[in-house]
C-alpha cells in the first residue's frame, strides 16, 4: 500500500503544470528568459530558453546548444506559462486514483479475509 501511494506521488509530482500560449513573434521579450517552442513551416519543433532575437533570427539554447532560427521559417511560436488550472486538475485526478486504488486493495483485503481463519 506504501509503495503504491509513492508511486502515484511521483507521478502527480512529475506531471506537466505548464501550458504553452501562441504569441506573435513580435510580442517576444528579450529581457526575459522565456521557454519558448517553435514550429517551423517544414513542421519540426524547437525548444529552449530563449536567448536573444532580433527583427531576422531568434537563438535559442537547449540543453547548452544554441539554435539560430531564422523569422522567415516560423509558422508558430509559443511561450511556456504555468498554468494553476492545469495544476489542481492533475492534483485531483492523483487524487481520484489513489483513493480508487485505496479502495480496490480494502476490497481484495476483505475477501482474502472470509476465508482464512
Amino acid at each position: 500500500m506504501k509503495n503504491l501511494f509513492i508511486l502515484l506521488s511521483f507521478l502527480i509530482l512529475f506531471q506537466s503544470c505548464f501550458t504553452y500560449k501562441t504569441v506573435n513573434y513580435d510580442e517576444i521579450l528579450n529581457d526575459k528568459k522565456q521557454k519558448l517552442e517553435v514550429e517551423m513551416l517544414d513542421r519540426t519543433k524547437f525548444s529552449g530558453q530563449l536567448v536573444s532575437t532580433d527583427e531576422i533570427t531568434m537563438t535559442l539554447e537547449n540543453n547548452g546548444i544554441k539554435q539560430t532560427i531564422f523569422k522567415k521559417d516560423i509558422y508558430e511560436v509559443k511561450i511556456k506559462k504555468f498554468s494553476i488550472l492545469k495544476t489542481l486538475k492533475k492534483i485531483a485526478k492523483g487524487g481520484a486514483w489513489v483513493a480508487a486504488s485505496a479502495g480496490i486493495l480494502f476490497i481484495i483485503i476483505l475477501s482474502n479475509s472470509d476465508g482464512i481463519p
